[in-house]
């Protein structure tokens, strides 16, 4: 009974541990996009932690008759850690080329009279 409850709530904190890393890949000003990196770096590797540990409770058999437990990594925490960090991973890598190459040359443009 207790490891019914204990899944929706580490469900829940695995969500909750991506949320910071996309917030702070993308939605903090004034700091340079290597410091964004490294930050970013850090708070996957906590949410990584939380999933992990979630997707263990996922994959713990239980005493149901006919239950089938899971792989590890085929557990739904875990499927949504590594599909979150690829989107945030190439969002990144979109918005910082479009950072690098495409605002100063467009900046460039918009003040010529």
């Amino acid at each position: 009974m207790l490891l019914e409850l204990l899944r929706p709530l580490s469900f829940l904190l695995s969500i909750l541990s991506l949320y910071p890393v996309m917030m702070n890949a993308f939605f903090v000003p004034g700091i340079r996009w290597e410091e964004r990196l490294w930050m970013a770096l850090l708070r996957v590797g906590f949410a990584g932690c939380v999933c992990f540990s979630s997707g263990i409770l996922y994959s713990w058999p239980t005493h149901v008759p006919g239950f089938q437990t899971e792989p590890l990594l085929s557990t739904l925490p875990i499927r949504l850690f590594f599909w979150t960090v690829l989107g945030v991973a190439l969002l990144f890598a979109l918005s910082w080329y479009l950072d690098v190459y495409y605002v100063p040359w467009a900046r460039r443009d918009c003040c010529r009279l």
